[in-house]
């Protein structure tokens, strides 16, 4: 619903004119259908978005390559690869930040989703993304001490990257540390890896700590985002 209201924001400040379809892998609408609908419409080229700021060949490629693969002959597709520094993000997650008014004495965190090892010995550069992202929000939102940290890893034999975030929680409580905010700049909307990974996971990390724990809102129709939406489109 949320991914749908972000469509319909982005489809009022475009205007009648542009078409705007949302596309998934894992759920309906599917992205191959999308693809369809558009093309049936008489769309000839596809600008292709993925809801993710940073770039990954885990992730986004995968987004593509789904998409790409759906499009029918006379079809083209013009795909957006990354927006992790776009000034527009970055000013969005800040007024977040700012609205959640973070307290000198708690700590910031900002977190991503973690991938395999292997994918960025591999040359991925999805963690530079990452910090390119967290470091930019921070600077904009007047934040001078700031922790990085991932979640939501697979659960697989092979290692992800890190810190995990329940590890950074009870290593910097173990220093005493009692408040932290969570300013998770991988994800654009609310969902599970929001809605359990932190609100329910890493509070409960916090709380065993001797700690509390909050998070930012998340971006979901945020006016300023949907411009982000809008400028990468135009």
């Amino acid at each position: 619903d949320l991914t749908l209201a972000q469509a319909a924001a982005l489809r009022a400040r475009l205007g009648p004119g542009i078409p705007v379809a949302v596309g998934m892998r894992n759920w309906r609408p599917f992205i191959r259908d999308s693809v369809a609908e558009l093309a049936s419409s008489g769309v000839k080229t596809i600008i292709a978005i993925p809801l993710a700021p940073q770039f990954s060949s885990l992730s986004v490629t995968k987004y593509i390559d789904a998409a790409t693969a759906a499009l029918p002959e006379g079809t083209s597709l013009d795909p957006i690869q990354s927006f992790c520094s776009h000034p527009l993000l970055l000013e969005a997650f800040a007024e977040r930040v700012r609205q959640a008014r973070p307290a000198p004495d708690e700590t910031v965190v900002f977190t991503a989703h973690s991938l395999p090892e292997r994918v960025i010995q591999a040359g991925d550069r999805y963690a530079d993304e990452v910090t390119a992202t967290a470091s930019g929000v921070a600077a904009l939102a007047g934040v001078p001490r700031w922790l990085q940290a991932y979640q939501s890893a697979g659960r697989t034999p092979e290692p992800w990257i890190g810190p995990e975030l329940g590890d950074v929680i009870r290593e910097e409580a173990a220093r005493g540390a009692r408040r932290f905010l969570i300013v998770p700049v991988g994800f654009v909307c609310d969902h599970t890896e929001i809605l359990f990974d932190i609100d329910i996971q890493a509070k409960a990390a916090a709380d065993a700590a001797g700690a509390s724990l909050r998070r930012i809102e998340s971006l979901n129709t945020s006016p300023t985002f949907v411009r982000v939406l809008e400028d990468l489109t135009r």
